[in-house]
């Protein structure tokens, strides 16, 4: 099972959306009603840390890097 995130779709102009999980299979459809209130929701896409094999981990651990450690200078 897969978590994702939804918030809720405000109804009324100012109400600010409210976030919350749900714990489902990866082929179910997105909810479009909160199970429990019946309120608009809508799934929201987040950026991933993607899954990287072990070669490829292998492959950038050995790689050399320009990067000095400052967040700044790195390529």
């Amino acid at each position: 099972m897969t978590t994702y995130v939804y918030e809720t779709i405000p109804q009324k102009p100012g109400l600010k959306p409210r976030l919350f999980e749900i714990k489902q299979a990866m082929s179910d459809q997105p909810l479009t009603k909160h199970p429990e209130s019946g309120e608009a929701i809508r799934r929201v896409v987040l950026g991933g840390y993607g899954v990287l094999s072990s070669s490829a981990r292998k492959s950038t651990a050995n790689a050399k890097s320009s990067c000095c450690g400052d967040p700044g200078c790195c390529n």
